[in-house]
C-alpha cells in the first residue's frame, strides 16, 4: 500500500508539474499576479509530493520489501542497514527519483528564498524547472517506475554491488546529483533572461548563489568519487578519465567558467550573452553526463541502465533541452544589450582568458569521451580513447591557467598593468624559485615533471598569499591596522583564497602520486619483510573472518621505519555470500608526507600471498585540497553580498511623448 501512495504521489506531481510550466509562464507574459504566484505553489507542492514517492521507496528497502521489482533486485535482507537504505539510489530507478527529489528541491527553494526576486523572473524561472521535472518525470513513469511489482515476490534479494556497499559511495551519488542538477538554476535563469530579453548586474547577483552552491557540492562529489576509487578498487589510482568521470567533469569545468563569468556580469555588466551560453552548456553536459550513465551506451560501475529504450527517451529529452534552449539563445541573445568595454590587460581580461581556457579543456573532454562513442555508432569499429590523450591535450591548457590564476587577482578592473602585477608577485616568485631547487635536490634522479608541477603549485599559493596580503597592506601600515583591514574583507574574497590554494593542493598532490611514486608487487611468505618509501613492511600473515554478508581475508603487516614501530595494517579480500563477487579493501597508513598503499592478490598455494604495495608521495595533499575548495565555495556563500543581495533594477521611465491607449 505504501508503494502505491508513492507511484500515486509521483503521477500527481507529474500533474503539477505540468501546471507549473505553462500557466506563470502565461502570468508572466500577461504580468498576471495570481498566475506569476501560483509558480510558487507548485514548486513547494511538486517538492512534498516527490518527497512522498522517495519515502515511500526507502521505506521499500528498509523493510526488505522484495515484491517491488527494484528491491529485489539490489537489496537483501542481510545487508547493513546504511546499505539498505543507499540501496534506494544504487540502481537506476532510485537514482533517477533521486535526481527529481533534487531538482523539485531546488524549485522549492527558489519558491521559498526568492522572494527578493522580480515575479515575472521568479516566475519564469520555476516554469523551466517544472519543464525539466515534466520531462524527467515522464521518463520514471513510463520507463522506469520505481514502483513496479514483482511476482511472485522472491524471498530474499540479489544484493546491491559489492563495489557501492561502501560510505563512500553511499555518500558520493547524493552529494553528486546536487550539483548535477543544481545548475538547472543557472539554465533556469538563463532561459528565462532570454525570455525576458534582459541581463543585467541584478541577474548575475541573483545567480551566482545557486551557481556557487551547485559547483560547490559537484565540486565535492568529484572528489568523494576519486577518494572512494582510490581506496577502494585496489590500484592505487584516483582518476583514470573514465567516460562516467567525464561526464561529471565536464559540467564542473564549465561551471567553473560561469562562476567567474558571473562576477564580470555583475561587476561590469559584460560578457552578457557569454554567460547566458555558459549557463545553458553547463546544464547540458550534466544531461549529456545523465544520458551518457543511463543510456546503456557505457558499461561502468557507475552506469546503472542498459534498456536501450530509456536511452532513446533520455535522448529526446536531450534534444529538446539543449536544442530548444540553444536555439532560443540564437534567436535572442542578439537582442541583449552589449556590456561595458575592457582592455586585454584587465581583472576581465584574466577572468575571459580562465573562460576560454576552461571551455577549451572542457571541449577536449566531451570530444575524448564520445569520439569512440560515435565511432563506433557510425560502424568505424572500436577505439580506446584513454589516459594518455587526455593527459597530452588537457594539461597543457591548464599550464597557462594556473600560471595567470595568480595573476589575474591583482589587475584592476577596466585597465591592468601587467607589469605592475608582476612586480607585486616578486616574492611569490621567489618563494617558488626556492621551492623548485628544494624538489630538484630531493627528487634528484625522478622525473623532472614532478618538480614543475610542484613549482606551479608553490608559485599559485604564494599568488594567492601575495593577493590577500596586497588587499591588507601586510608590511606597508601597522600589523593591527592589517590584520583590521583583513577583518574587513568580504567573505568572497576569503573563499576565493581557499578554493585557489585547495587548487594548488591538488596539483602538489596528483604530482606526488602519479610521477614519484613506488611500487612492488612481490609474493610473500609470513616474516618477510620489504623496503619501500623509507618504510620496512613485515607481512604477519592472513586472518580468516566473517562481515554481516561477507568472508573476508586479511593481510596483515607491521611498519617501522628506522628500526621503530609506526603502525599495523589491514589488507582485505572480501567475497560477498550472495552473488560470490570479490573485492578489494586496501590498507593505507596515511601522513602529511604519503601514503603508505598495500594491497593483498590471491594465495599462491604455498603459504605465500601476492601483495601490491605502493608509496604515494603527497596524495593527502589531494583530498585536503578538494576539502579547501568545497570549503572556499561555503565560505563565499556566507558572503552577505551573497545571501540577501541583489540590487533592485531600476524600473524603465516610460516614454513621455508616447501617448496612452484608451482601455
Amino acid at each position: 500500500m505504501i508503494a502505491e501512495l508513492g507511484h500515486f504521489a509521483l503521477i500527481l506531481s507529474l500533474c503539477v508539474a505540468v501546471a507549473q510550466s505553462t500557466l506563470p509562464l502565461a502570468g508572466a507574459a500577461r504580468n498576471h499576479a495570481g498566475l506569476m504566484t501560483l509558480g510558487s505553489a507548485a514548486a513547494i507542492a511538486q517538492f512534498f509530493l516527490v518527497a512522498i514517492s522517495f519515502a515511500a521507496l526507502t521505506h521499500a528497502f528498509v523493510v526488505s520489501d522484495f515484491s517491488l521489482k527494484v528491491v529485489a533486485s539490489n537489496s537483501h535482507s542481510l545487508k547493513p542497514m546504511i546499505y539498505k537504505i543507499s540501496g534506494v539510489w544504487g540502481n537506476h530507478e532510485g537514482s533517477m527519483l533521486l535526481w527529481v527529489l533534487i531538482l523539485a528541491l531546488f524549485g522549492g527553494l527558489i519558491a521559498g528564498f526568492g522572494r527578493n526576486l522580480p515575479p515575472p523572473l521568479r516566475a519564469r524561472v520555476l516554469a523551466v524547472q517544472a519543464m525539466i521535472a515534466v520531462g524527467f518525470l515522464l521518463f520514471l513513469l513510463l520507463t522506469s517506475n520505481p514502483f513496479e511489482r514483482l511476482y511472485p515476490p522472491p524471498a530474499n534479494g540479489n544484493d546491491l554491488n559489492p563495489l557501492l556497499q561502501d560510505p563512500g559511495l553511499a555518500l558520493h551519488p547524493p552529494i553528486l546529483y546536487v550539483g548535477y542538477v543544481g545548475f538547472s538554476i543557472a539554465f533556469s535563469f538563463a532561459v528565462a533572461a532570454l525570455i525576458e530579453g534582459r541581463v543585467d548586474a541584478a541577474w548575475a547577483r541573483w545567480v551566482r548563489p545557486w551557481t556557487l552552491l551547485a559547483w560547490s557540492f559537484l565540486t565535492g562529489g568529484i572528489a568523494l568519487g576519486s577518494w572512494w576509487a582510490y581506496y577502494e578498487l585496489g590500484w592505487g589510482g584516483f582518476w583514470y578519465w573514465d567516460p562516467v568521470e567525464n561526464a561529471s567533469f565536464m559540467p564542473w569545468l564549465v561551471g567553473t567558467a560561469l562562476l567567474h563569468s558571473a562576477i564580470v556580469v555583475e561587476r561590469r555588466d559584460a560578457l552578457k550573452t557569454w554567460t547566458i551560453l555558459l549557463a545553458i552548456l553547463t546544464f547540458s553536459l550534466s544531461l549529456i553526463g545523465t544520458f551518457l550513465v543511463r543510456s546503456g551506451v557505457l558499461t561502468s560501475v557507475h552506469a546503472f541502465a542498459v534498456d536501450p529504450d530509456r536511452g532513446v527517451f533520455i535522448l529526446l529529452l536531450l534534444i529538446i533541452a539543449i536544442g530548444g534552449s540553444l536555439a532560443l539563445y540564437a534567436w535572442r541573445a542578439p537582442t541583449l544589450k552589449g556590456g561595458g568595454l575592457f582592455a586585454p590587460i584587465s581583472r576581465e581580461g584574466a577572468l575571459l582568458l580562465n573562460n576560454l581556457l576552461l571551455t577549451t579543456a572542457a571541449a577536449t573532454v566531451f570530444i575524448g569521451t564520445l569520439y569512440p562513442l560515435l565511432l563506433e555508432a557510425v560502424g568505424g569499429g572500436k577505439v580506446s580513447v584513454g589516459p594518455p590523450f587526455f593527459n597530452a591535450t588537457f594539461i597543457p591548457l591548464m599550464v597557462p591557467l594556473v600560471a595567470a590564476l595568480a595573476v589575474g587577482p591583482l589587475l584592476a578592473w577596466k585597465r591592468g598593468d601587467i607589469m605592475g602585477a608582476l612586480s607585486r608577485l616578486k616574492v611569490a616568485g621567489a618563494v617558488t624559485a626556492v621551492a623548485l631547487v628544494l624538489c630538484a635536490a630531493l627528487a634528484w634522479g625522478r622525473p623532472i615533471l614532478g618538480t614543475i608541477a610542484m613549482g606551479f603549485a608553490v608559485w599559485l599559493a604564494a599568488g594567492v598569499v601575495t593577493e590577500i596580503a596586497e588587499r591588507i597592506r601586510l608590511g606597508r601600515i601597522p600589523l593591527r591596522q592589517s590584520l583590521a583591514r583583513a577583518g574587513g574583507l568580504p567573505r568572497s574574497a576569503w573563499g576565493m583564497a581557499l578554493a585557489h590554494i585547495g587548487i594548488a593542493g591538488i596539483i602538489a598532490g596528483a604530482a606526488g602520486a602519479t610521477v614519484w611514486k613506488e611500487e612492488i608487487i612481490h609474493v610473500m611468505q609470513p616474516n618477510e619483510t620489504m623496503e619501500i618509501g623509507g618504510y620496512t613492511l613485515t607481512y604477519d600473515g592472513v586472518q580468516d573472518s566473517r562481515g554481516p554478508n561477507y568472508l573476508t581475508r586479511k593481510g596483515l603487516f607491521s611498519v617501522s621505519k628506522d628500526g621503530e614501530p609506526v603502525t599495523k595494517m589491514y589488507a582485505e579480500r572480501r567475497r560477498y555470500l550472495v552473488g560470490g563477487q570479490q573485492t578489494t579493501e586496501a590498507a593505507i597508513y596515511s601522513t602529511l608526507a604519503g601514503d603508505l598503499y598495500a594491497v593483498v592478490g590471491d594465495n599462491d598455494g604455498q603459504g605465500g600471498q601476492t601483495v601490491n604495495v605502493y608509496y604515494k608521495p603527497l596524495v593527502p595533499w589531494m583530498w585536503i585540497g578538494s576539502t579547501l575548495m568545497v570549503l572556499g565555495g561555503f565560505v563565499s556563500l556566507s558572503d552577505r553580498r551573497l545571501r540577501i543581495g541583489a540590487p533592485s533594477r531600476k524600473r524603465r521611465k516610460p516614454a513621455a511623448a508616447q501617448p496612452v491607449p484608451a482601455e
